[in-house]
């Protein structure tokens, strides 16, 4: 038999690969109906797995051995490379195979007991010093795991890949040099990568920025659900892994990108250029993903989840997984915006739009206690809040979003009104401090389904306080021909409280008079007053009561402009009594006026009647003053 060193390589014919060596096989190895002819000595010198099945083997008659290796790990191509080793041929191990290669050695028994520096021992050594100290080597390595996980598990290779790059990503590049090995060796004065001495132009990024998210989107999603667990371990920044969530999401499910805005002109590394996109399972992705959001708040982190909850109801998704975004999203809802609730219906129903989950979102955010904390104000990316808006606001903020919400849907013709009536009731009373745009979606739903009866129309109106209509809506509501005539009567009785108060307030203003404060009259009174005056008088009395105080109101605000006019006589037979008198004035008097004493002479008239001059004009002013007050407060009287 010819040494191992003397090969000069390996031919295939077929499915079948020959040693080159000139003599005839005595053992053939079967790997996914793919064979191997070999000879003995140079396996058996450096696997044990053939050493002991040899062992076997002599105990038979036959001359050939023939083994059957079942899930080889890396299948033929891998053994191939083991058995160029075993060969004495050259065997080049790079980033892409040295996982391969090293479960192949731990499945043959190559280790040192059969020979020093065995292939098992060659590719630690070379996974530990050369791809464990590269970035896109880790990449790399994880990417060709797929096929060995549970084996490459084993032998701990993928966990230590995480842990570097975990590191890699949390390390001041400058500390190390790193990542400049990937690059070349040396680095410009102005911070450019050089490479052999050539300014290549770009520049070391560092760890805070997100130039790994594109790079770990190549990998699998359990690979890439363990690389983030780890990062978390690692203390990486939350909103750092939320980017990388989120950047990995908008690339392996198209529709997300459309809900969460353009994914912005991110350069591939030098890593991605030798990376083939993982096949993924849309479904399984939503739901690991799901798992791995972090409990925080942020605008752009609000939308995320509407979006990839849209895209869960279009997966049809667990349900486990859909309650859990909603109640993510429940307790930050106060940073949604109208469009991004507007989740369309994807199952057999007849609406448009999906209220439901809608309406479990808001149940979520009343009946759920929200400890998140806001993103980093640092963070650009996530437009995160510098602290959470206090509870009252953010009830406010909600009433507001979801009366927009029923306003927008509420032209689908296939909507029903239970629908509208458990969105509105899903808020307590005191976040609404005036009903108006609850007016308005009903509004806008009574002319979209101008077939429902009065009654369907009472039951939904009923759902409005009409105490918390603004004069405007009032108006508008008195004249609404949609609305049923009960309800216009219970308007009309409110904007007669609106009117009457206005007019006292009116009166009060021009009296100078600060009037005391009434106490208020509870909801429930005045709408048990509002309904005995309608069974008592009737719509028509509450009509003529209206017009009554309208034509209070005209005749008041004339008799104030004629006043005015009164007022601005006055003031101008003043100027002109003023005017009259100044003349008469002597400068002596006018020293004495400012507070300045002269020295007293015979030619001076005499003080009391430059007194009695000077003090004319002001009686006469006082007067006039006096006598205008008496004027305005009888009139009033």
């Amino acid at each position: 038999m010819a040494p191992a060193g003397k090969l000069s390589g390996f031919r295939r014919e077929g499915s079948d690969w020959f040693c080159n060596g000139g003599l005839p096989s005595d053992i053939t190895v079967s790997i996914d109906d793919i064979t191997f002819h070999l000879h003995k000595f140079p396996l058996v010198s450096k696997c044990g797995k053939i050493a002991r099945a040899l062992e076997e083997f002599k105990n038979t008659d036959k001359k050939t051995l023939t083994m059957v290796l079942e899930e080889f790990p890396g299948g033929p191509d891998t053994f191939l490379v083991a058995a160029k080793f075993c060969y004495g041929s050259r065997v080049e191990l790079t980033a892409k195979n040295v996982i391969l290669v090293h479960c192949a050695a731990e499945y043959l028994e190559m280790t040192d007991e059969f020979g020093e520096g065995n292939l098992l021992s060659k590719s630690e050594s070379f996974f530990h010093k050369n791809t464990l100290r590269k970035w896109k080597d880790c990449i790399l390595a994880l990417q060709s795991s797929e096929s060995v996980l549970p084996r490459a598990e084993k032998l701990h290779l993928v966990g230590k890949c995480l842990n570097a790059l975990s590191m890699m990503v949390c390390t001041d590049p400058s500390l190390f040099g790193w990542p400049m090995m990937m690059y070349g060796s040396f680095q410009s004065p102005g911070g450019s990568i050089l490479w052999n001495g050539i300014n290549t132009g770009a520049r070391i990024r560092s760890s805070e920025s997100d130039w790994w998210f594109e790079d770990i989107s190549y990998l699998s999603v359990s690979l890439f659900e363990r690389l983030i667990r780890t990062m978390q371990a690692r203390g990486i920044r939350p909103e750092n892994l939320a980017g990388a969530i989120m950047y990995y999401s908008r690339k392996h499910l198209p529709g997300l990108g459309r809900w969460h805005g353009g994914q912005g002109g991110k350069t591939r590394t030098v890593a991605s250029f030798s990376l083939t996109p993982a096949t993924i399972d849309q479904r399984v992705l939503v739901e690991s993903i799901e798992k791995l959001l972090p409990d925080k708040k942020g605008k752009s982190y609000c939308r995320f989840l509407l979006g990839l909850l849209r895209v869960a109801l279009i997966l049809n998704a667990s349900q486990t997984c859909k309650d859990s975004l909603e109640r993510r999203i429940g307790m930050q809802l106060e940073l949604a915006t109208l469009d991004s609730l507007l989740i369309p219906t994807y199952s057999d129903s007849d609406a448009l739009y999906n209220t439901d989950c809608i309406e479990q979102i808001v149940h979520y955010f009343i009946s759920t206690e929200s400890n998140l904390t806001a993103f980093s104000p640092s963070s650009h990316d996530l437009q995160a809040s510098a602290s959470a808006s206090p509870s009252y606001e953010s009830t406010r903020k909600v009433a507001k979003l979801i009366d927009s919400y029923i306003a927008e849907i509420a032209s689908d013709v296939n909507l029903k009104p239970e629908k509208i009536r458990r969105l509105a009731e899903a808020l307590p009373e005191s976040s609404r401090l005036l009903h108006d745009g609850l007016y308005r979606a009903l509004d806008i739903y009574f002319k979209a389904h101008p077939w429902l009866s009065d009654r369907e129309k009472e039951e939904l109106c009923n759902i409005i306080d009409y105490q918390k209509l603004s004069i405007h809506a009032c108006a508008h509501a008195s004249q609404n021909d949609r609305l049923p005539l009960r309800v216009v009567l219970q308007v009309l009785f409110f904007e007669q409280l609106h009117l009457r108060t206005a007019l006292a307030g009116c009166l009060n203003a021009l009296d100078g008079e600060i009037a005391p404060a009434a106490a208020p009259v509870p909801i429930t009174a005045l709408g048990d007053m509002a309904g005995e005056i309608v069974e008592r008088d009737g719509w028509v009395t509450v009509v003529r009561e209206n017009q009554v105080l309208k034509v209070d109101m005209d005749r008041m605000s004339s008799r104030v402009g004629e006043l005015e006019e009164e007022f601005s006589k006055i003031k101008q037979e003043m100027k002109t009594v003023t005017k009259s008198h100044s003349s008469r004035n002597s400068p002596r008097l006018v020293v004495k006026k400012i507070g300045c004493k002269l020295v007293p002479r015979p030619s001076d008239a005499q003080p009391e009647s430059l007194n009695r001059i000077g003090s004319t004009p002001r009686v006469s002013i006082e007067r006039g003053r006096h006598s205008h007050k008496s004027k305005l407060s009888e009139s009033f009287t």
